[in-house]
């Protein structure tokens, strides 16, 4: 059985076939569209039954990824650090778009437990909303932040509450208010208060939508104490699915909420874990900080901790880590209970975040 790696580009994509001895077959390159994508497929069938690895860039080869799966073949994927022995391996020396697909393809024959590439579901939907979300609030922070400064120097004992520039009834008295002066200033408060209220509108939509999907996907999640709808719409986004993780330790290193050991000879010892998906890793600590500051089950264990001699940030280490284990089972009871099937669109489109 052969092996074709697959170096992808904006505009095309190469392709290496290997045997299993890691001995180039052929290779081809085909243009990224779906004429490309076509004679990639034809070029493919020559070999008959392939696993077929590629170069772990979603932004560039979603596309050709999801026509490689409907078509029925196995994808792994390849993150671009696993390259660099076996470019360095290589008979060839440089870097070429045939040296990297070759340098994919062997790899995929030395590392058994790549993560294989799947169709996309509703996970993505509630990724890409959670990211445009997230860019709204962006922008409203540095418009309001700007607005701030104006309305200082319009009037410095105008009252603006904390947090109030998130608020429509704010807005409503600043334009109250802003329609008494005159001036550049006042002209371009005017357009900065306009401005956050449109993506305040914005960004609370997206929360109800997001609401929407939570709790059809997994209402499980909305259980656990601490964790809020955009929390869980994160975990969710960026998870893509809690099946395709082994285990809870596994799902636990994706999450960088793992230990990771730093021992040597017989004195054991472990080190925080500063990798892992730092979206996730964030939403875990804002879950644990909050059963800390609202009580309850997390915040006896935290209590616990400390009276075991740990500090408070190794108290919400583990008291993170623990929240990780239980979302992971949040996560698995919901999809063996449910499972949404992805729309036509996202099948011809994309594969899982």
């Amino acid at each position: 059985m052969h092996v074709v790696g697959i170096d992808g580009h904006k505009k095309t994509h190469t392709l290496v076939a290997v045997d299993q001895l890691g001995r180039r077959a052929d290779d081809i390159t085909v243009a990224a569209t779906p004429a490309g994508h076509a004679q990639a497929l034809k070029w493919v069938a020559r070999f008959g039954q392939v696993v077929l690895a590629i170069e772990d860039c979603r932004h560039l080869t979603r596309r050709f990824e999801a026509d490689l799966l409907l078509a029925g073949h196995a994808v792994v994927r390849v993150h671009t650090r696993l390259m660099a022995g076996a470019r360095r391996s290589a008979r060839e020396r440089g870097k070429s778009d045939p040296i990297d697909a070759e340098a994919v393809a062997r790899v995929a024959l030395r590392e058994p437990d790549l993560p294989r590439a799947s169709l996309a579901g509703p996970a993505r939907d509630v990724k890409l909303l959670v990211d445009h979300r997230r860019r709204l609030v962006r922008s409203r922070t540095a418009a309001a932040n700007k607005l701030r400064w104006f309305l200082h120097e319009i009037d410095p004992e105008l009252p603006v509450p904390s947090r109030g520039l998130r608020r429509l009834c704010v807005f409503d008295l600043l334009d109250a208010e802003l329609d008494g002066h005159q001036g550049v200033v006042a002209e371009i408060a005017r357009d900065l208060v306009g401005e956050c209220r449109r993506l305040t509108v914005q960004i609370n939509g997206l929360e109800a939508r997001l609401r929407r999907l939570v709790e059809a996907l997994t209402p499980s999640l909305l259980d656990i104490p601490g964790c809020g709808v955009i929390s869980a719409a994160v975990i969710i986004g960026e998870a893509a699915g809690a099946s395709r993780f082994k285990s809870k330790d596994a799902f636990a290193h994706f999450t960088g909420t793992a230990p990771i050991p730093v021992w040597s000879s017989n004195k054991v010892r472990v080190r925080l874990n500063r990798g892992g998906n730092r979206s996730i890793n964030h939403a875990l600590h804002m879950i644990a900080v909050t059963q800390v500051r609202r009580g309850g089950e997390g915040a006896e264990y935290f209590a616990k901790q400390l009276a075991r001699g740990k500090t408070p940030k190794e108290a919400v280490r583990l008291l993170r880590r623990r929240v990780s284990d239980r979302v992971f089972r949040a996560l698995i009871a919901d999809e063996s209970d449910t499972q949404p099937a992805a729309s036509p669109a996202d099948l011809r489109l994309s594969v899982a975040a």
